[in-house]
């Protein structure tokens, strides 16, 4: 059997009619307009037809013998397969109470005969119109009810994973806290009879096995240090933040007080804005700070090192800049630097863990922040980060 609803653009129309002159009428205006018609001459084959191949509109007759137009509507209203197809009637009968009836079977249109050529067709064309457009709007419906039944989807497993993540997270943090902890005493031992084996036997031993020694006691002192940055990076989430009115002129005095040598040693200098008072963790601003400037000091060129500290309120937050004249970051290593053991550069070149940045990061985040770097080789560089004004 042909596909009626794919057979033409314009649409399939069943013409149920008992009279074959008024069928054969009917076809050849509808088919000249390009569309499909289909006759019958029976209630009961209307019925079949339709529910064998769907057409877009029924145009119904209502005197029929046997079964006549309103039992053939109701049949069709009544099957869930066949109550959307619109029906228009055709009828000869123009009273208002057959009007009235048709429309009360859930009729979509009633034309009386004799009808005019053009109205029909208007009226059809118009239903079919109208039809077309419930389809679309239908089917965009069945679309976006599918979208968001996958968006709903995408959240909870976005959701899950975020929690599962949050877990994992907790759980290495718990694991590198205690695993940091439990392996300070062992490493202290084997450093400290390495720092005696070579007191005492540094005469008895040839140049080899004294380079050997201290090859031991240079790799147990990196690892110690390695040890003390990872149970840093865990306890800033352990340690029960504190928040209170904090000056940060204050804070800076303290950390420029922590590295006094290093400042010294390097020729640095330190200058900053008056900074405001927030509140905040005292300690974590410490931790924040010092590492920023003692990375600054660090990755100097061969001129004194300058660090320039500023800070502007925007909004509900603070910006805070610390900048540099140092030798800069590539651009492509931005968002590397503060992930957890990575380093831009060989630990013989410049010492190091590759954590200090990752705990500045959780620092200004617990703080309602973020932070973030703009630098060019050899030119310097900034670290941006923000906190907000009303942390707590």
């Amino acid at each position: 059997m042909k596909d009626h609803q794919t057979a033409t653009d314009k649409g399939y129309i069943l013409l149920v009619d008992d009279q074959p002159d008024n069928l054969r009428l009917l076809s050849t205006l509808l088919s000249e307009r390009g569309y499909e018609p289909r006759g019958v001459i029976s209630g009961q084959m209307a019925i079949k037809a339709a529910r064998s191949s769907q057409p877009d509109l029924i145009l119904l007759d209502i005197l029929m013998p046997e079964m006549d137009g309103y039992e053939t509507c109701e049949k069709l209203k009544s099957d869930e397969k066949t109550r959307e197809i619109p029906v228009i009637f055709i009828s000869a009968k123009d009273e208002t109470i057959d009007k009235v009836r048709a429309f009360g079977l859930g009729a979509l249109d009633y034309i009386t005969k004799p009808f005019h050529v053009d109205e029909v067709l208007a009226r059809i064309e118009n239903h079919l119109s109208l039809r077309k457009l419930q389809k679309q709007l239908k089917e965009q419906n069945s679309l976006l009810q599918q979208e968001i039944i996958i968006r709903q989807q995408a959240e909870q497993a976005l959701q899950k994973a975020n929690q599962e993540l949050a877990q994992s997270n907790a759980d290495l943090e718990q694991f590198a806290y205690v695993t940091s902890h439990d392996l300070q005493a062992p490493l202290a031992t084997v450093t400290t009879y390495a720092q005696l084996l070579e007191q005492h036997c540094k005469n008895q031993l040839d140049n080899q096995a004294n380079q050997f020694i201290e090859y031991i006691i240079t790799g147990c002192l990196r690892m110690q240090k390695l040890i003390e940055d990872l149970l840093e990076y865990a306890q800033v989430d352990r340690t029960q933040k504190s928040f209170r009115s904090v000056d940060l002129n204050n804070i800076l005095t303290i950390v420029c007080s922590n590295l006094e040598s290093t400042i010294d040693k390097n020729q640095a200098t330190i200058v900053y804005d008056n900074l405001p008072t927030i509140v905040a963790d005292s300690s974590q601003l410490v931790q924040l700070f010092q590492n920023l400037l003692d990375n600054a000091i660090k990755y100097c060129r061969e001129e004194p090192p300058k660090i320039e500290i500023s800070v502007e309120l925007r909004g509900n937050e603070y910006l805070f800049a610390v900048k540099d004249n140092g030798i800069g970051i590539d651009r492509q290593s931005f968002e590397r630097i503060f992930q957890i053991f990575q380093r831009l550069h060989d630990s013989e070149e410049y010492s190091g863990t590759g954590i200090g940045l990752a705990i500045c990061q959780k620092i200004v985040e617990l703080h309602g922040g973020r932070i973030w770097v703009e630098s060019q080789l050899g030119a310097g560089t900034t670290f941006y980060f923000t906190i907000n004004s009303q942390s707590s």
